[in-house]
């Protein structure tokens, strides 16, 4: 069955999206697989800088994702993968959104933005990096038409994931 996605904007993180992030992502469900608990402010601070860095230097970011009703609902986007092992050098994909959202295809449609915004600036390929546990993102990955690439352990946390590739 294929139902219409819901509308869904993205914009580069404002100082205040830190807040909403730091709201959004506070449930114990969305954190699952990032620390299992709710970040500080501060982390969200840290991370609406950065993405408006990546923003300015490569024409893409994690962006915050807003419904139909301009509400804060998660974000999507992509950077160059951050750290010195898994696909250094590489493009990454990602997402997360609040609990509430969960199961009405906003991430799904936000990812296919985010493909096309990606694919403007002239990116060829990206990865998708999730822990082999979640579900629910190993199925948006799916929906995009990613192939699983290999498997990891991360150094970070000791959890077993899964690197997803996509050609543009």
């Amino acid at each position: 069955m294929n139902r219409a996605l819901p509308v869904v904007h993205l914009r580069v993180p404002t100082d205040e999206d830190a807040f909403a992030w730091h709201r959004v992502f506070a449930h114990p469900d969305v954190m699952e697989f990032h620390g299992g608990k709710s970040a500080e402010l501060s982390v969200y601070e840290e991370l609406t800088a950065r993405q408006r860095r990546h923003d300015a230097e490569h024409g893409f970011c994690f962006w915050t994702m807003l419904d139909e009703e301009g509400r804060v609902i998660g974000f999507t986007g992509a950077q160059p993968w951050p750290y010195e092992w898994g696909p250094k050098g590489e493009i990454e994909i990602g997402w997360r959104l609040g609990r509430e959202y969960w199961g009405k295809g906003y991430v799904t449609a936000a990812a296919r933005a985010t493909l096309e915004r990606v694919r403007a600036t002239g990116v060829t390929r990206v990865v998708a990096m999730v822990n082999s546990r979640n579900e629910r993102s190993i199925a948006v990955t799916r929906r995009l038409g990613m192939e699983l690439a290999e498997t990891f352990t991360s150094p970070k946390t000791d959890q077993f994931g899964h690197c997803y590739r996509l050609a543009l």
